[in-house]
């Protein structure tokens, strides 16, 4: 008996389905993983002037307040390291502990080292709560293309 392509495509289709079906209960849960890490809210906030650092810092914690599960890194180059580096303070007092605060909930502080090496600091000038990388806008550009964050500018 010669098969036709619509019988051959029946008979795949009628085979498989008894395939589909015996497919165990639990096959679904690492699928609603994957799914719900898709979904995770990843947002990066970059800072190149640190005038803009405590306006930042409260974008964040009502970000947080509104969206407690969301991934949030904050990425500085340039002038908007500044509020990262030891003993930083402004008119309304030291960045640490509204830093460290944020890095308790989850959020994560990165220095851009070109930066640090323009200004001859090495990465002891950094407060602890923060991590050096090699080029605060390789690692914008990697966060975005790579890990899927979206972009905010305070």
């Amino acid at each position: 008996m010669k098969l036709t392509p619509l019988m051959l495509a029946l008979l795949c289709t009628t085979l498989a389905l008894p395939v589909a079906h015996a497919a165990p209960a639990n096959a679904k849960q690492p699928l609603a993983a994957v799914e719900a890490a898709a979904t995770q809210e990843k947002v990066l906030y970059h800072i190149n002037d640190s005038a803009v650092a405590r306006v930042a810092l409260r974008n964040i914690e009502n970000h947080l307040g509104a969206s407690p599960e969301a991934k949030i890194v904050v990425v500085t180059h340039g002038k908007g390291i500044d509020f990262l580096l030891n003993d930083a303070k402004d008119d309304k007092g030291a960045y640490a502990p509204q830093v460290a605060g944020l890095k308790e909930k989850g959020v994560e502080f990165r220095v851009c080292r070109n930066t640090l090496k323009g200004r001859n600091l090495d990465d002891g000038a950094v407060i602890m709560e923060a991590q050096v990388v090699p080029s605060g806008v390789a690692e914008i550009g990697k966060l975005q293309a790579k890990e899927g964050f979206v972009y905010l500018k305070p």
